[in-house]
């Protein structure tokens, strides 16, 4: 999806799960949801690359100098690739709504 289509369909403050790091399904993240399971340690650069954040979006999505559609979200500086972004049915975490 690009920014106009993504901007057609989904205002500023839709309820999303943003990706800053790595997807979930990313067999790294299986790797480390595995050694957390088992308990070995884990580096907290690698959990923080597997971080989830349920939050509203913060912008309209834009288009980088590179070709690459992002939006913005609530709780996260910078830009996070709309691919990274999954629609959320919950609702977002109550500290994205007391800075939305």
């Amino acid at each position: 999806m690009n920014d106009e289509e993504w901007k057609a369909l989904y205002p500023i403050g839709t309820p999303v799960v943003a990706h800053p790091g790595i997807r979930p399904e990313d067999p790294l993240v299986v790797a480390v949801r595995k050694r957390q399971a088992e308990g070995r340690f884990v580096e907290e650069a690698d959990a923080n690359l597997c971080r989830a954040l349920t939050t509203v979006t913060r912008t309209p999505a834009w288009m980088l100098g590179c070709g690459a559609p992002v939006v913005s979200v609530e709780g996260y500086t910078g830009a996070i690739h709309l691919a990274h972004i999954d629609m959320s049915v919950e609702p977002p975490s109550k500290a994205a709504v007391a800075r939305g």
